[in-house]
């Protein structure tokens, strides 16, 4: 599916800012609930940035750790990430499923994960989470949005009718 399908014209700008964010950023930390409802944060490597034009990111794991049993129980999750090259940030709200189908595990394997899971893609210590966010919500002073010092809302942009859209645009700096 063609971006130009997928990401209306005037969220482009917000979208762009969005994946180049999380492209530098490298590392962002998914938020799951535990039992109790209190979010839990730990960092993560997510594939597939950009892949997928409804953002579908992938996050190996292993099946035995707590975000796991965490997604089991309730699959609303956050994933964050905080802009290195200046003040900014671009958190992503949806909800998280586990995938354990051998190809989409293949299809998605790094070889530096070797060290966290030996066995690679066929072992049954390693599990894909699939983040599928709803919401994108970005502010970045590095691409001038919300760049103004009294503009301390995020630019929002949310999944519908199968392509982004942008529900809250900030001033412009």
């Amino acid at each position: 599916m063609a971006l130009e399908r997928t990401v209306a014209a005037p969220a482009r700008e917000v979208w762009e800012a969005a994946l180049a964010t999380m492209r530098a950023a490298r590392y962002g930390f998914l938020i799951t609930l535990d039992e109790t409802g209190h979010p839990r944060a730990r960092l993560v490597i997510a594939y597939g940035i950009g892949h997928d034009p409804d953002l579908t990111l992938r996050i190996a794991t292993n099946p035995t750790t707590r975000k796991v049993a965490e997604i089991r129980r309730d699959s609303r999750a956050t994933l964050a990430y905080g802009d290195v090259a200046g003040e900014g940030y671009v958190t992503l709200l949806g909800e998280a499923r586990l995938q354990d189908d051998l190809g989409e595990r293949r299809r998605w394997w790094d070889e530096t994960l070797r060290p966290f899971f030996p066995a690679g893609p066929e072992g049954e210590d390693f599990l894909l989470i699939e983040f599928r966010p709803r919401r994108i919500e970005v502010m970045s002073f590095t691409h001038k949005i919300a760049a103004e010092p009294d503009a301390w809302h995020p630019a929002v942009l949310e999944w519908e009718d199968g392509r982004w859209v942008l529900r809250e645009r900030p001033r412009r700096g």
